[in-house]
């Protein structure tokens, strides 16, 4: 199943032409990830793939942006709750940085479409332990397989994805 959803991811995200990068580079190529949050099918494809990488937890909290879609269709196919996760605190009403219910004391798993390097997701998983969640693990729907892991794993958390960058690639050869 992973190369046929593989195929389907890549077909639907990767585009040709001519893209501005963060960077500031120009690529003649472009992965855009919400493409296949778009769609109803594969939205759920993708999640149900992930849900099969869950551990034992108490909540899933889905990541600003790209994770709240994903997190809320694992939350409807696994029966458990889901917050909402902001790059930062909120600065006004509330000030929280999860929204949506309790996180202390409960097995949190954070829910990321794509990691890259894990710089805003290590930020936001050290807010969620600030909170109180026990935070072991991050389950995400494309590692890009550029250092994301490794950087994870040094504030002690576990990666696991449904997809990598390698799997992508070699589903396109197949096509």
């Amino acid at each position: 199943m992973p190369s046929s959803l593989a195929r389907r991811v890549y077909e639907a995200c990767h585009l040709t032409g001519s893209f501005r990068l963060r960077s500031g580079q120009v690529s003649p190529e472009y992965f855009d990830k919400y493409l296949f949050e778009g769609q109803p099918d594969l939205l759920r494809d993708v999640a149900q793939a992930m849900v099969a990488l869950l551990p034992e937890c108490d909540v899933l909290a889905g990541m600003e942006m790209g994770g709240i879609p994903i997190a809320t269709v694992m939350s409807q196919l696994t029966g458990l709750p889901t917050v909402f996760v902001r790059k930062q605190a909120k600065e006004y009403g509330t000030g929280k940085a999860a929204e949506g219910g309790p996180v202390d004391g409960r097995r949190v798993v954070v829910v990321e479409d794509v990691v890259t390097t894990g710089g805003a997701l290590l930020e936001s998983c050290r807010l969620l332990r600030a909170g109180g969640a026990v935070l072991e693990t991050v389950v995400c729907a494309i590692d890009r397989e550029q250092g994301g892991r490794e950087n994870l794993a040094a504030e002690g958390l576990l990666l696991r994805a449904a997809l990598n960058r390698r799997e992508l690639e070699a589903s396109a050869r197949t096509r």
